[in-house]
């Protein structure tokens, strides 16, 4: 009889458990190994839970491989046959979310009730034999499960398990060699374990004596001698941990969150922007190697690896969830390396130095956006200058007004005739350098900062005497017409060092401005040409500044061959733009290779 059109029936999901392992395997775990995380996890919540039933008890994890199985036994809580049915054969659900749970989640590791299931990924039978420790003289209980979702529940005598506890027995697949053998678990346990806070021992099955997975706590948790002790102590722990040595170690200490750990300040400099991972423990279990999100982005000076007991992990518990704790730990965190950057700049020079050396664009990220960096460091941090690679507090004693350069390019172009002329020049095209050039008086209220204007360079070049502009006037004509579709102006002039035949005055800007300039002539009428005609400004010329004191220049003035005029004054334009070191345009490119060549013509035809 068909159901009325109204009527509803409740109906349970049926779960497809090999395509539920499946998901897990690609898109939550990262790596089959993660299964003895996971066994290990569990076995430290049980643990947890055991404590708060006997608190004084000595309870421990003992791991098992052999080659043909792997188990792991723990001296947890345990669970009754009513806990088997309610936590080991509904998915989804974790022993530890118990009536008390919002009280006791802070205490345990994992809070998803999926762990188990990552065993699947090595093996196709789980085997739990548990016995609770909350209720007295209370049966063994065995639990498995299967792959294809079936599972079976047994009561066992007592003897079968004498003491509380659970103990997980997997017999690996043919393909999950490559995480069950012996010598990879007792890996993988000190991997995961090493921090752990309850005693974890490995046996291989050889007969031999089981070894210690963590023998010792992590060396911020130990007592040391000394200072210098415990300071090489923590350097030793970092260089094992992250395979260099570090230029320091900044002890990381924040009481709010059970946070502990250490910095490590990488003894050479990386790029801009490029984020190294941390390693980040929850209770003593790794949680992640690559966590980013536990320092803020200018901190790509060092590598952590922390313990903490109140972040939380993700579902996969491979990374941090981002919330409020998570913020406020890394402001902390941030907080901690500005204090070593103080105490170097205050009482250790020597470091703070070499700190600099390998780190000084980090730093320039930090003292743009921090007033008090920005204080301490300024005067320490090394620029590009024309007196060569100096601070600035040296900079500013010797010169009065400090100019500063908006690109690489422009530095490149002045740089030596600047020097010569006793301008002092820091090229700002740097990241953060002009910013933070422009913030000098903050810190020198006497110092003078100026943008470089090619107005202020030209005015230190020195003019010829009349006859000499008038003996080289047909030359410079000649030369402007030249150069005119490059909107460059030509002029004489005396400067030093005498070596540099000519001087490319230009800037990005003006570059700019000419091409928007060219492109509303060009588009005279419509939309286009009303938009850029309102833009229109009388566009900056470039300059070439021909040097007198050079050779060739006083041998070029006096060509008085039209053509061979003509094509020298290009072979100068083209010289002084690729000493520029600026990207060369097409036509650049073009004059270069035909003046060259047009040279080289007339000097062939003059020699024969």
């Amino acid at each position: 009889m068909p159901l009325p059109h109204d009527a509803a029936t409740d109906r349970t999901f049926q779960v497809d458990l090999r395509g539920l392992v499946d998901l897990l395997s690609h898109h939550l775990y990262s790596s089959p190994r993660v299964y003895l995380r996971e066994l290990l996890q569990n076995a430290v919540d049980a643990l947890t839970a055991r404590h708060a039933v006997e608190p004084h008890g000595d309870f421990g994890i003992r791991l098992y491989a052999d080659g043909s199985v792997v188990r792991v036994e723990d001296d947890g809580v345990g669970l009754t046959e009513a806990d088997v049915h309610t936590f080991l054969a509904t998915i989804g659900r974790s022993s530890k979310r118990a009536e008390q749970v919002a009280e006791q989640r802070a205490d345990f590791i994992g809070q998803f009730g999926i762990g188990l299931l990552s065993c699947f990924l090595v093996a196709d039978e789980i085997h739990v034999v548990s016995r609770s420790a909350r209720t007295p003289d209370a049966p063994a209980v065995e639990w498995r499960g299967r792959g294809d979702g079936s599972y079976t529940v047994r009561t066992l005598p007592a003897s079968a398990r004498p003491r509380p506890g659970t103990t997980v027995t997997l017999t690996p697949r043919a393909d999950a060699g490559e995480w069950t053998r012996p010598a990879q678990v007792h890996a993988l346990a000190r991997h995961f374990g090493s921090l752990l806070r309850h005693p974890v021992t490995f046996d291989d099955g050889t007969g031999g004596t089981a070894v210690a997975v963590n023998p010792e706590p992590a060396p911020w948790a130990r007592a040391h001698p000394t200072p210098g002790a415990r300071s090489r102590a923590l350097a030793a722990y970092g260089e094992d941990v992250f395979g260099f040595t570090p230029l320091d170690t900044i002890e990381l200490d924040l009481p709010a969150v059970g946070l502990k750990g250490i910095a490590c300040v990488l003894p050479e400099a990386v790029p801009a922007g490029r984020r190294h991972g941390h390693r980040v423990h929850v209770k003593g279990m790794l949680l992640s190697e690559q966590a980013e999100e536990i320092l803020p982005d200018w901190a790509f000076f060092v590598r952590c690896v922390v313990d903490a007991e109140s972040l939380r992990p993700t579902a996969s518990r491979e990374s941090l969830y981002e919330d409020d704790t998570l913020a406020a730990v890394r402001d902390a965190l941030a907080e901690r390396l500005r204090d070593w950057i103080a105490r170097a700049a205050a009482s250790d020079p020597e470091l703070l130095g070499r700190f600099l050396q390998a780190h000084h664009l980090a730093v320039k990220s930090l003292a743009v956006h921090d007033d008090e960096i920005l204080r301490m460091l300024l005067p320490w941090l090394p620029f590009e200058t024309t007196d060569g690679h100096c601070t600035l507090d040296e900079f500013a004693r010797t010169h009065a007004t400090v100019l500063v350069t908006s690109s690489v390019e422009e530095f490149r172009q002045v740089a030596a005739i600047a020097s010569a002329a006793g301008l002092g020049v820091v090229n700002g095209g740097y990241t953060y350098d002009r910013e933070l050039v422009h913030r000098l008086p903050e810190i020198r209220p006497e110092a003078t900062v100026a943008d470089l204007d090619p107005a202020t360079l030209t005015a230190h070049l020195d003019p010829v005497d009349r006859e000499t502009e008038l003996a080289a006037s047909a030359y410079l004509a000649q030369a402007r017409e030249a150069l005119a579709v490059f909107d460059c102006d030509v002029a004489l002039r005396t400067f030093h060092p005498a070596s540099a035949p000519a001087l490319l005055v230009d800037s990005r800007e003006a570059r700019h401005e000419r091409t928007r300039s060219r492109l509303a002539r060009e588009q005279q009428g419509g939309v286009w040409g009303d938009i850029l005609g309102a833009l229109r400004q009388e566009a900056p010329r470039a300059q070439l500044i021909l040097n007198q004191l050079n050779p060739l220049v006083r041998t070029a003035v006096t060509i008085d061959e039209p053509e061979l005029a003509r094509t020298s004054a290009e072979a100068l334009y083209g010289q002084a733009a690729m000493l520029s070191r600026r990207p060369l345009r097409p036509a650049e490119s073009s004059l270069i290779n035909r003046s060259f060549l047009d040279l080289l013509a007339h000097a062939l035809r003059k020699d024969s």
